[in-house]
């Protein structure tokens, strides 16, 4: 069995950007469970554990899509959970409909939550995150492009599993 997910994996330089966030975040005495920098990523789909990756692979081959850009915008939350999002992006919600139908015409369970296009910082957050959400967005305005968005040009099916007590995700698979 793996535990599986569809994500777009972030370059460099936005996992470096987002590091930023991360920091202002912990010197504002905002706790919680932050996210490693190396497993910032964008989930598209949610697969959870299966035992038949070939499938899973097979499906996400038929999915039809074109490059884009990536931005940051925002933040915000689900409960506890602290995220940056990503502005209006046709593109991105283009690709992450067609891999959600591939797993559904192919049989494959996945989470059908809907699709808030979203980068995780956070689990179990507590402090004022807000606050620093404020400050955060309007240092991100003043960025020059490159720093703020990065083109896609695959999106992969990720393993998760946990090593020495932490969580690392893999690339198996890409599209």
């Amino acid at each position: 069995m793996m535990r599986l997910f569809v994500a777009v994996c972030l370059s460099r330089e936005m996992k470096d950007e987002i590091s930023g966030t991360i920091r202002s975040l912990k010197k504002s005495g905002v706790r919680g469970r932050y996210v490693p920098v190396d497993n910032l990523h964008m989930t598209l789909a949610f697969i959870g554990e299966t035992d038949d990756v070939e499938k899973v692979e097979e499906a996400l081959s038929k999915v039809k899509w074109k490059p884009f850009f990536l931005s940051l915008s925002g933040m915000g939350n689900f409960g506890d959970i602290v995220w940056i999002g990503s502005g209006e992006n046709k593109a991105l919600s283009a690709a992450a409909a067609g891999v959600r139908t591939a797993l559904e015409e192919a049989g494959i369970p996945y989470d059908r939550k809907k699709f808030v296009p979203h980068i995780t910082l956070i689990r179990r957050a507590s402090g004022n995150w807000r606050q620093v959400s404020e400050n955060r967005q309007q240092a991100l305005a003043k960025l020059p492009a490159s720093k703020k968005q990065m083109r896609v040009n695959r999106i992969s099916l990720m393993k998760s599993e946990e090593k020495d007590g932490r969580r690392v995700y893999t690339e198996v698979f890409s599209i």
